[in-house]
């Protein structure tokens, strides 16, 4: 859902009603802050209640996972837009859960629970690597310059198309009623394609609108049909709503502590590109906000970025939910109302902490069943894929870059096609290479170090 290290080209021709430091009247900033929030709600809850439904967490502990997504989403809003010293940007920018951390955290979740882990036990691990992780990201804050010339371009796009292509696998999953239903035998059938397929169908068919805002909301729209449709069905269940407390007051580690090195290799990876990506997502807000994208400004506001999406990542554990990143979402929210005041991410950090601290909010989204889910969650993962393939197109496609991410893919794929395939390695090993994200991005990396460049040659 990131823009990824090469910004979009953007158009700069319109005049903004409000400049990044100009303060709108409180109802334009109400109307803005609202349209923000429609766009990046549903991308803020749905990993958190993907990971849980996979994984059997109770109907409780999701909706105080679910209710924390939005406030930490909030915090992290509020500090990239505010700025504190060196965290922040700086800019109207939106921090929300991130997808690209979905896939290796269900794999390496259910292999856990699948050896006879307790779910309690498994959430501490993977909010324990979560919180381990978010150093790394702070740190690279420190040294970008040096992580782009190792991480280029090339291996990016590769890292974040596997990323989308292991998400597909979730979604089509998800589409069919996910684990439950097939272990329950309903998996695929009439009632849960006839959501999924609904809610795809909505989307696609609010994209021809012509109207900007419709095409925006296309997601949050599709997910109230399906919504809908699941009542009519009596598909919704209202448990974890009935269960949690009328005000969710956060608690640290309210899964205790623990730690897998099987789930943070693959979080490592990942830690790496969501860096690259802020960089990219950074300099798009900059751009439709009429900043620099270029010079010690800009070079200040995506060190404050990066370091906002660790240290809020880090909040996340500590709060029992899931690592966060910069959205690109508001970017084009930006353009459509011609509002870059940095003043508007403050009403869409309240607006966001007040929705996660009510839990009758997380509630009634945790009652969309996982097929009405499914349907919305196919669109945004193969828009994590298409996006791996932007950043690809960008990149100079020559016979050594078609070589390293024509291998890459091949053992990423492989692998998480055919995990058998590791059998008889080492279990350090074993443990490393089981995420086909991992096994695809240390092979592009190591591959774009190893294979020399084509020398330009001269004309």
């Amino acid at each position: 859902m990131s823009s990824l290290e090469k910004p979009p080209v953007l158009e700069a021709s319109n005049e903004l009603l409000y400049g990044l430091e100009d303060r709108p009247r409180p109802l334009a900033a109400l109307l803005a802050a609202l349209q923000h929030l429609l766009a990046i709600i549903v991308p803020i809850v749905t990993p958190g209640l993907l990971i849980c439904q996979a994984l059997g967490v109770s109907a409780r502990d999701t909706n105080l996972i679910v209710s924390m997504s939005l406030v930490v989403s909030g915090i992290a809003t509020y500090v990239q837009c505010r700025r504190f010293g060196p965290f922040g940007a700086g800019l109207l920018i939106v921090q929300g859960t991130s997808f690209n951390f979905v896939g290796p955290l269900i794999a390496g979740g259910a292999l856990m629970v699948k050896q006879g882990a307790p779910v309690e036990g498994v959430m501490a691990a993977i909010f324990g690597v979560v919180m381990a992780g978010a150093f790394i990201e702070m740190g690279i804050s420190r040294i970008l310059p040096f992580v782009k010339r190792l991480i280029t371009p090339l291996v990016t796009g590769i890292v974040v198309l596997m990323i989308g292509l292991t998400l597909i696998k979730v979604g089509l999953i998800s589409m069919g009623g996910g684990f439950a239903a097939m272990g329950n035998g309903t998996f695929a059938n009439g009632e849960n394609l006839l959501l999924s397929g609904t809610v795809l169908a909505v989307i696609l068919l609010l994209n021809r609108i012509p109207l900007v805002w419709m095409r925006s909301c296309a997601i949050v729209i599709a997910l109230v049909v399906g919504y809908v449709l699941a009542g009519s069905l009596g598909r919704l269940d209202f448990s974890g709503m009935h269960e949690a407390p009328l005000l969710q007051v956060p608690v640290p580690l309210h899964f205790g502590f623990g730690f897998s090195w099987s789930l943070f290799v693959p979080m490592l990876v990942i830690y790496l590109v969501t860096s690259l990506e802020a960089i990219g997502d950074v300099t798009a807000t900059s751009k439709v906000s009429r900043q620099p994208v270029e010079g010690p400004l800009w070079m200040q506001r995506i060190k404050g970025g990066v370091l906002v999406n660790g240290a809020n990542s880090l909040l996340a554990g500590i709060f029992n939910t899931f690592p966060s990143s910069v959205f690109a979402q508001n970017n084009g929210v930006i353009q459509l109302t011609g509002i870059a005041s940095r003043h508007i991410g403050l009403w869409i950090a309240l607006m966001l902490v007040l929705l996660g601290l009510f839990p009758a909010v997380a509630g009634v989204l945790q009652a969309i069943p996982e097929p009405v889910l499914g349907g919305a969650a196919m669109v945004m993962f193969g828009a994590v894929a298409a996006s791996g393939i932007n950043i690809l197109a960008g990149t100079t496609l020559d016979r050594r870059a078609l070589l390293i991410i024509a291998v890459s893919l091949a053992l990423g794929l492989g692998v998480s096609q055919v995990p058998e395939f590791l059998a008889h390695m080492p279990a350090a090993l074993r443990n490393v290479l089981e995420s086909g994200v991992a096994t695809g991005g240390l092979c592009a990396l190591l591959l774009n170090w190893f294979l020399p460049e084509t020398p330009a040659q001269p004309r």
